[in-house]
Order: structure tokens, then sequence, then C-alpha cells
């Protein structure tokens, strides 16, 4: 056997290799610095839609509304409220309606004209103490969870609308959401919008009410996100910021501008004279001008001609009255 470490077999050692095999005395054979692959199995039933820069803009968008439901919620409710982005992750329709507990409050929503609707479920462990401190307790959750009462269900679609609100300033940015409740249902699995096999995008998030934990689940269909998809790359999300951050500049600088105060006059008229008559000019001379009377007068901004106006009076003060503004050539040529 220590022939196997030599380069070259003879041909008696590969005689009595082939007489060991054969008698089974050899079962295995060794490999050296071999590597076993590692593989992963794949289910062609659920094909991945998303990319994962587009999940990675979704997450980022969504950390911001967790912030955002956070604020709101502790202001309405008055108590500590804590909202947080549990995962992302991109599941089919029917694995998503059947995770859920029954009953839980499904409320599916109309993002905008433009991408078709959306779901959003509210986990009993969250609704339940809401309903309690809205009714004046103290956020007691029932020992048992039960099935929602007419009048819980109203209160929470007033709130979950201001929970959809909340979503519309978190995607400004990549789209213009108008949510708009178009039913809620207590039992998911009677909710069939969409087909059983329709990829989605689901955004689970932990929310601590007082002492009470909970859940909330956001699910996007690939259906509805379709045509925003290409603006769900962070790229596109910095640029918007940008721009919008540009504008809100602009608004500021203008705010400061207009604070300013800035010299305003109207030239009544010109003329040319000789410095000799100007020499021998006295009180109650009358001298010619150029403008004729109901001409406009040139309106000056700073000593920059801007306006033609009309000239009159208010109450005992004299005044101008802008009629139109000054063409460039006209006010290129200083009137």
């Amino acid at each position: 056997m220590e022939a196997l470490g030599k380069d070259i077999l003879s041909q008696s050692e590969i005689d009595s290799l082939i007489k060991a095999l054969s008698s089974g005395r050899i079962t295995e054979t060794e490999k050296e610095d071999e590597k076993v692959e590692e593989y992963r199995n794949y289910d062609f039933r659920r094909p991945s839609k998303f990319s994962k820069e587009q999940i990675r803009t979704l997450q980022f968008l969504h950390d911001n509304y967790a912030r955002s439901l956070t604020n709101f919620l502790a202001a309405y409710l008055r108590v500590p409220v804590q909202v947080q982005l549990a995962s992302v992750s991109q599941v089919t329709y029917e694995e998503f309606v059947f995770s859920l507990p029954v009953p839980t409050l499904v409320t599916v929503f109309k993002m905008s004209e433009e991408m078709g609707s959306s779901l959003l479920e509210t986990n009993p462990s969250f609704v339940f103490p809401i309903i309690d401190i809205v009714f004046g307790g103290s956020g007691q959750v029932p020992k048992y969870f039960r099935e929602f009462t007419d009048i819980e269900i109203t209160v929470m679609k007033q709130i979950n609308s201001h929970l959809l609100d909340n979503l519309r300033y978190t995607w400004e940015d990549v789209a213009a959401l108008v949510p708009r409740v178009e039913t809620m249902d207590i039992n998911p699995q009677f909710n069939q919008m969409f087909a059983s096999t329709e990829t989605v995008i689901l955004l689970t998030f932990t929310t601590q009410i007082k002492e009470n934990e909970g859940l909330i689940n956001l699910c996007f269909p690939y259906i509805t996100l379709e045509k925003i998809i290409p603006r769900l790359t962070s790229q596109y999300w910095f640029k918007q910021a940008t721009r919008k951050s540009s504008r809100l500049n602009e608004k500021i600088v203008l705010e400061q501008v207009g604070e300013i105060e800035v010299e305003l006059s109207a030239v009544l008229g010109r003329t040319l004279v000789t410095l000799d008559d100007f020499l021998q000019f006295r009180e109650g001379d009358i001298i010619q001008l150029s403008q004729s009377e109901g001409d406009d007068l040139d309106v000056l901004v700073e000593n920059q001609p801007l306006f033609k106006g009309q000239p009159g009076a208010v109450g005992q003060h004299l005044a101008v009255q802008i009629t139109e503004w000054m063409d460039k050539e006209e006010a290129g040529s200083g009137g």
C-alpha cells in the first residue's frame, strides 16, 4: 500500500491493487484536499421577485415608519409606546395569511390609484391594550383573546387610518400615497384578494404599549408595488430626499429675503436741459417732461426698473398703482 504515495506504479503494484479491489479488501479510497460543496434547497413555487437592494430600501423606509408610529401612538394614547421593525421578508400570500392568528384585525387599504391595495394586520395583543386605554382603562389585555365587537372595530378603523397616514409621510420621497381603508376583517383566511402564490413583502413590527408586547404586519403584494419597483433603490430615495431638502432650503431663503426692506420709487418723467438753464431755475418755474398725461410711469426697486404704474393717491398720501411688469429690453435699458 505504500506504493500509493509514489508518482509511478509498477505493473505488479497495479495488479495487486486490482486484485485487492476485486476481493473487497479496499472499499473506499481516500481523497486528499477534497472539498464538499454545500447546497441550499430552492423552492421553485416561490420565485424571488424583489432584489436585495429593493428589500434593503423598504427596510430603510420602514425603520423611519416605526419611529413615526412610536411618536404618534405615544402622543395619541399618552402612555409609553415603542415600535420597532423586526423583519423584512419575501413570502407568498398564502404563507402570510396562514401565519396569522384567528381572530385578528386585517385592514385592506388602497395605497393609491397608481399602486392598488395592500394589507395592515394589527394583532390582538396590539389592539386590546389600545381599546382599553381609549375607553378609560389602564391598558389591560384580556386573559383569552376574543372576537372584536363592532364598536371596537369602528374605533380601530379610525386609529388604523392614522397609522396609514404616517405611512404616507414615510413614502413621500418614493411615491405619492393616498391611503384609504377599504375593508376590515377578523378572519384573514377569508380574504382572497390575491392569488395564494402571489409574492409579497412582509414587514413585521414589534410593539410595546406600557408592559404589553404586540405585533403589526404590513403586507405589500408584488402586483401592488410593480409600477414603482424601479424607485425602490437607495440611489433614487436619497436623490429625492436631496431634492426635497433643496426645495426646503430655497423656501427658507425666500422667507428670509421676503423680510428685507427695499426702496421703491416712481419716475414721473425725464427731460434734458443745459447747464445754463439749470443754473437759472427759480421757484415756480415749469419744466416740461417727456411723459404725457395718462402714460405709465417707470417703477424702480433699488434703482432697478421692474414695473410700470399709474400715479394716484391713497387718502392724503401719493401712491402708484402697478399695472404690469416691465419687459426685459426696457428694464435693461433703464427705462
